[in-house]
């Protein structure tokens, strides 16, 4: 499940016309292209992807690179809002009963960080950085005693190590499914504005510690690409 519908605010202002950052390309390979082939040479079986901003830009890239059926496409209609709609718009394949390989669109990285998450031992589980790479903005995982005990922006409780989150998880298919329930609890109260992590850090703090794992991607290169200076670097 890719989110892949935003503006890009923070990299191009409210106005933005330039095509999604999905689409941004490095040596010659669009996001979306590394994310595809990362994919499926980790065995992903089918990819659903948001779309919203200039969603036929996004479509006919998705499709020149995976013609065949691997990619089925969402369209968010009030992208311009909150992120959490956008989240809402995957949540029959939350709750498909499938393990979930969830990822934002924005993020280059080395093909490892996305094996080490599809390989992981765990069956809900984030990927985390102990070295910041951000330059502002970390969703943060947090440890107790080498167990996951907080994640998200806004944070509670008492932890002894934490990690930058390079915007990739797995869910089992009962977390997933309770997930997608939250995030309609959530949409239905209104507070649509604000980070969908709320969603994934409420169902964290109602299971028991454990039910969900980590993988350290430590060392292992990856960038967010949020503002114009990630971009540069």
């Amino acid at each position: 499940l890719m989110l892949a519908a935003g503006l890009g605010r923070r990299l191009y202002g409210d106005e933005n016309r330039e095509p999604p950052k999905a689409l941004l390309s490095f040596e010659g390979e669009s996001l979306l292209h590394r994310h595809i082939m990362a994919l499926k040479a980790c065995g992903v079986e089918e990819l659903l992807i948001v779309v919203g901003h200039r969603s036929e830009d996004v479509i006919a890239e998705a499709e020149r690179i995976a013609p065949g059926g691997f990619i089925r496409f969402v369209y968010n209609p009030r992208y311009r809002e909150g992120p959490i709609l956008s989240l809402v718009c995957g949540a029959e394949l939350l709750r498909s009963g499938s393990t979930v390989i969830f990822m934002d669109a924005d993020v280059l990285y080395h093909p490892d960080v996305l094996q080490r998450l599809v390989q992981s031992q765990h069956g809900t589980c984030f990927v985390l950085d102990h070295e910041f790479q951000s330059t502002d903005d970390f969703v943060k995982v947090c440890l107790r005693d080498g167990q996951v005990v907080d994640f998200g922006k806004n944070l509670s409780g008492s932890y002894d190590l934490v990690g930058e989150w390079p915007g990739f998880m797995k869910m089992s298919p009962e977390i997933a499914t309770k997930v997608a329930d939250e995030v309609d609890q959530i949409i239905s109260s209104g507070e649509v504005e604000g980070a969908y992590e709320r969603a994934i850090q409420a169902v964290l703090h109602n299971e028991t510690i454990g039910t969900f794992g980590f993988e350290d991607i430590t060392g292992i290169p990856w960038i967010e690409i949020d503002y114009e200076s990630d971009l540069k670097k």
